[in-house]
């Protein structure tokens, strides 16, 4: 006989930490709550919030019979809207680092009525997009939206926030590479401040990469409660003059910037994006169309750099002039949604 499982108990009237949100975990039998939590502008826990849809959907022109990627499949929310366009005929390919997230979203989408016939979930790093096509064959459309998935933001036990405490993991892929507890430990100080300066233009580069060196040498950063308290602890002196909000703003943001930056360093984002880049127009069939996501300035510098390089070459034949913003209403529903610039391309 199965053991049961007691619900967790939590103080106040709603639940604070991922682990006692189960009915947030629990959408199909709880969709009433997951709706008050959206409502309240709020990520419901363990799902995602797809950004821009609207937008994406109109620039990609989803036709019945043709052949997209989706390079980023996270929670499918984009991929599902994908889907639906091809009413039944075509293909969409669905990359993904994360086996842990691809899973449960592959599992959504086969309850959905999608099967394999018409989409796929490949395992793989999206910098490997023309050995994707040498199997699926050229693209009609492709879309890499960029943002950590929030499922992975959320859990605790993926160590990519700093709301609870949890291990310094922050890789996309769990299961390959060193965490990011283990790369700190193997940085010098210089080198943590560049990839604090280069990967997030972070104010107080210098003072936290010695104050985590310092503590790598009285035993290490195991978690993520323990980084924040050691950049909080190196930023907070030098804030002096401010006012009482001005130091916990400008210290969350340290705490945030210096989170962004590791990660990227831990994934090799910047690298894995400039492939992804290089490689797009190869994969496109004439008159593709690319759409691709960004959430900070160091990603939209390496996409707007390289598709004018390549609408340049006479590889694409359009490219959007200005970055599309999402609106101001899904803003204030989705608040993660404030960062994201969404850039375009056509091939020629």
């Amino acid at each position: 006989m199965e053991e049961h499982k007691r619900r967790p108990h939590y103080s106040g009237k709603y639940p604070k930490k991922f682990s006692e949100k189960y009915k947030e975990l629990d959408p199909e039998k709880y969709a009433e709550t997951v709706e008050h939590v959206k409502e309240k502008g709020m990520t419901p826990a363990g799902m995602h919030i797809s950004i821009c849809v609207g937008e994406i959907m109109e620039f990609l022109q989803i036709k019945p019979g043709q052949n997209g990627l989706d390079c980023t499949l996270g929670y499918g929310g984009h991929t599902e809207e994908m889907l639906k366009r091809l009413s039944g005929k075509g293909h969409v390919t669905g990359l993904d680092v994360d086996p842990i997230e691809s899973e449960k979203t592959v599992k959504r989408l086969r309850g959905l009525g999608y099967g394999e016939d018409i989409f796929t979930c490949k395992l793989i790093n999206f910098r490997y997009i023309d050995k994707v096509a040498e199997e699926k064959g050229k693209f009609d459309f492709v879309l890499a939206d960029l943002g950590v998935s929030s499922m992975q933001i959320d859990d605790p036990k993926r160590g990519f926030s700093m709301r609870e405490d949890g291990p310094l993991d922050l890789r996309l892929d769990p299961t390959k590479g060193k965490t990011a507890a283990e790369r700190l430990k193997e940085m010098t100080a210089d080198e943590i401040e560049g990839m604090l300066i280069e990967n997030s233009d972070e104010l107080y580069a210098a003072e936290i990469a010695e104050a985590i060196v310092k503590k790598e040498w009285k035993g290490g950063i195991r978690t993520t409660g323990e980084l924040k308290d050691v950049i909080q602890s190196a930023v907070e002196p030098v804030l002096t003059g401010m006012k009482k909000e001005e130091i916990k703003d400008a210290l969350k943001k340290s705490c945030q910037r210096t989170f962004q930056a590791i990660r990227i360093d831990v994934n090799d984002e910047f690298e894995v994006l400039t492939e992804l880049m290089e490689k797009l127009p190869g994969i496109l069939n004439e008159g593709g169309r690319a759409a691709i996501l960004t959430f900070h300035s160091g990603e939209d510098r390496i996409v707007k750099k390289m598709m004018k390089e390549h609408f340049s070459r006479g590889l694409y034949s359009e490219i959007s002039k200005d970055v599309i913003r999402p609106s101001a209403k899904e803003c204030v529903r989705n608040p993660r949604a404030k960062s994201a610039k969404l850039r375009t391309a056509v091939k020629a």
